[in-house]
């Protein structure tokens, strides 16, 4: 599974990756990103999650693009054992992608365009 960051240059983007528990006993996870690009984003509340049974949870992945070039980094959800019941390892690609490019700012200057 790919998780797109997609905006303006400068612009923070803020996923959530929901997880869902169909199990009788209760979950958790915890979160660790890796890869090329991994220092770029981040997880804003925390890198754990429980979720209750037959319910949901959600990790929250924060990206702020800062580079014309696409980010990459892995989510990686290792289980925690809750209950002695153990869940499935979970991993998504990051990816990040610059939609559009807005100034942050205009300046004029004026400069001859050639001098001996």
């Amino acid at each position: 599974n790919t998780i797109e960051f997609t905006g303006a240059l400068h612009a923070t983007v803020v996923k959530q990756v929901r997880l869902k528990n169909p199990c009788n006993n209760t979950l958790a996870y915890n979160a660790i990103l890796v890869g090329r690009d991994a220092a770029d984003f981040s997880l804003p509340k925390g890198n754990t999650v429980t979720i209750p049974p037959a319910r949901q949870g959600f990790i929250t992945v924060e990206f702020t693009i800062r580079f014309l070039h696409p980010a990459e980094a892995v989510l990686i959800l290792i289980s925690n054992k809750v209950d002695g019941i153990d869940g499935a390892t979970m991993t998504f690609s990051l990816r990040s992608e610059v939609k559009n490019i807005e100034p942050i700012g205009m300046m004029k200057c004026r400069s001859p365009c050639y001098e001996l």
